[in-house]
């Protein structure tokens, strides 16, 4: 072996590489690690170019900078972004890189539509469920009541959506609307009137339902002269409704029927 030239070579020259990475790692880690890139500024910007609401100083040092950890080069964004979005009110968060020693960190921030379930969760307006100050979210809007499995979030949404555009047109609007584990809708409109919907056997089932009721809904008001409680339009042909006395200042209910049927969904 030590008689071969070039293996020698090889042998030193591989040597002096190591070496040479190793002092070069030595140097790049020894510049990394200057007080001149110790994060100093984080900087909070708004992803809609408006002021954040419910995201402020306090909330963001309590919940965010204690899980923030390394300098410019060191520190982990993808961390980053995880402990801001971990902070109430955070929809989403990106982070990015500023020389020599800032963060920008652009906060998307829920938008509360409603209360999600018994547990005190809220709806966002994207159909996203989280955890925040209810009391905050009712200073920024009336909220309505959502209810559904875990995971019917969306579909509950839309279905939102559907329904205040069609109440609207005699101007009433959902302030609750449940989604069974059985897969059947009610709500609860402004008026204080509960509706029963059922299943969806087709695309088209709610919305034939809802436009049955507003064709007859101006005459049930007009006759009855009283407040509609409940109307069940689970059945193919018709509706049962139930009304309350009040203007009779009796305790007890009725429940006139029209087209009763015994194949509810």
């Amino acid at each position: 072996m030590w008689q071969d030239v070039k293996l020698l070579n090889m042998v030193a020259n591989t040597l002096f590489a190591v070496l040479l990475l190793l002092l070069l790692a030595s140097g790049v880690w020894w510049v990394v690690q200057r007080p001149m890139f110790t994060l100093k500024v984080i900087q909070i910007e708004s992803a809609e170019q408006q002021e954040l609401r419910h995201v402020n100083a306090l909330t963001i040092r309590d919940g965010a900078l204690p899980r923030i950890k390394g300098n410019f080069f060191t520190t982990n964004l993808d961390a980053v972004r995880g402990a801001f979005e971990a902070v109430p009110w955070v929809r989403k968060a990106s982070v990015q890189r500023e020389w020599p020693n800032k963060l920008i960190v652009t906060l998307e921030e829920h938008t509360a539509l409603g209360t999600w379930g018994e547990q005190g969760r809220l709806l966002s307006v994207k159909g996203d469920v989280f955890t925040a100050n209810l009391a905050e979210a009712e200073e920024d809007a009336d909220l309505v009541e959502f209810d559904g499995p875990d995971g019917s979030e969306k579909e509950v949404l839309a279905r939102y959506a559907d329904l205040k555009a069609w109440f609207s047109k005699i101007s009433l609007a959902p302030e609750s609307l449940q989604y069974s584990n059985r897969y059947a809708w009610s709500l609860k409109l402004n008026n204080g009137m509960r509706v029963e919907l059922g299943r969806e056997q087709t695309s088209t089932t709610l919305k034939e339902r809802v436009d049955r009721l507003l064709t007859v809904y101006p005459q049930l008001v007009a006759s009855l002269q009283e407040s509609i409680e409940s109307v069940d339009m689970r059945y193919p042909n018709g509706l049962a409704l139930k009304s309350s006395h009040s203007n009779l200042g009796l305790k007890g209910k009725r429940k006139p029927s029209v087209a009763m049927q015994d194949n509810t969904l």
